[in-house]
């Protein structure tokens, strides 16, 4: 049984990936924000946007990426560092 949940978690892993690059760039970009820092207090904290910024930088789109968040260039790295460790671990859980 938890054999079989590691198998749907790694299938997850690896399906999330690409229903996000077949997804059009800019699917994301429309629509109000809703992160709470903007609704409450009418500030945009360092995250706001980062949605967008990675999005774009999936499909390579480096200067709308930049637009929509500045540190999107140093977490997107970050994002793919912790994706591949957790399927490399999914994977193993497996064996």
């Amino acid at each position: 049984m938890k054999k079989n949940l590691f198998k749907l978690y790694l299938l997850l892993l690896i399906f999330i990936p690409i229903v996000l690059l077949l997804l059009p760039s800019d699917f994301f970009d429309k629509g109000h924000s809703i992160c709470l820092s903007v609704f409450l207090f009418d500030f945009e904290c360092y995250a706001c946007g980062l949605t967008r910024a990675i999005q774009h930088l999936i499909h390579f789109d480096f200067f709308i990426a930049y637009h929509f968040n500045k540190l999107s260039l140093i977490v997107f790295p970050l994002i793919v560092f912790s994706y591949f460790n957790e399927c490399k671990r999914a994977y193993l859980l497996l064996k």
